[in-house]
């Protein structure tokens, strides 16, 4: 038994040395063949965000005030802290009381991570230049 584990263990370290290094010459010649940007370069970037971050003329969509946001969030975080905790109770019921509910916790819990991202991906779209 001691034997194979050693095995195991050595293939495991070879399989890890090699996707370090596999990753580290596929990142060096990007980074060696990248080139600066010139300066026209940089204006079309500025022009390319400035008609992301302006509104424009003539458009009919609102604005969601700030104090909408922070409700929205709010929501989804009391609706995130009500699913973890679904799922925690269903994994103790699982465990302790020997209850068959494994579907109903890998429900929650995928319900679970999907608004943990939704959330993170709401409040950093709309406040991360604070």
């Amino acid at each position: 038994m001691n034997l194979m584990l050693a095995k195991v263990d050595i293939f495991f370290r070879q399989g890890m040395r090699a996707l370090i290094v596999g990753l580290f010459f596929s990142i060096v010649p990007i980074q060696a063949g990248a080139t600066p940007p010139s300066a026209g370069q940089a204006d079309h970037d500025v022009a390319v965000m400035q008609q992301f971050v302006e509104p424009q003329a003539g458009s009919e969509t609102q604005r969601v005030s700030d104090k909408s946001r922070h409700r929205i969030l709010f929501f989804m975080g009391f609706a995130l802290l009500i699913f973890i905790l679904l799922t925690a109770g269903l994994g103790v019921a699982m465990v302790i009381y020997k209850k068959t509910v494994f579907a109903a916790h890998m429900l929650f819990a995928g319900l679970s991570v999907t608004l943990a991202i939704a959330h993170a991906v709401a409040a950093v779209v709309w406040f991360f230049p604070f």
